[in-house]
């Protein structure tokens, strides 16, 4: 069973880019891709930086892409999931 965490992947990966390591993101989503029964290996994964809104709690928004590989859809679910703000 995945360990819970009140924090969600995209809050923990923008958090990451804030804190200059950014070269630990990809790990991060490859776990947390792992804990959900998906192989890293069938997903490019890539990172999008934007500013975050006025009155933000943080400075950053980081938004995750993932894409299959083999060209196929990747699960709607999945994609709500890894960008699922709180």
């Amino acid at each position: 069973m995945p360990q819970v965490n009140p924090f969600t992947i995209r809050m923990q990966v923008a958090r990451m880019f804030e804190q200059g390591q950014s070269l630990f993101a990809e790990l991060k989503v490859q776990d947390w891709l792992k804990e959900r029964n998906h192989s890293p290996k069938d997903y490019i994964i890539r990172f999008h930086q934007k500013m975050a809104p006025v009155g933000a709690k943080s400075s950053l928004i980081v938004e995750i892409e993932l894409t299959r590989k083999d060209g196929q859809p990747v699960d709607e679910w999945l994609l709500q999931e890894i960008n699922r703000q709180s």
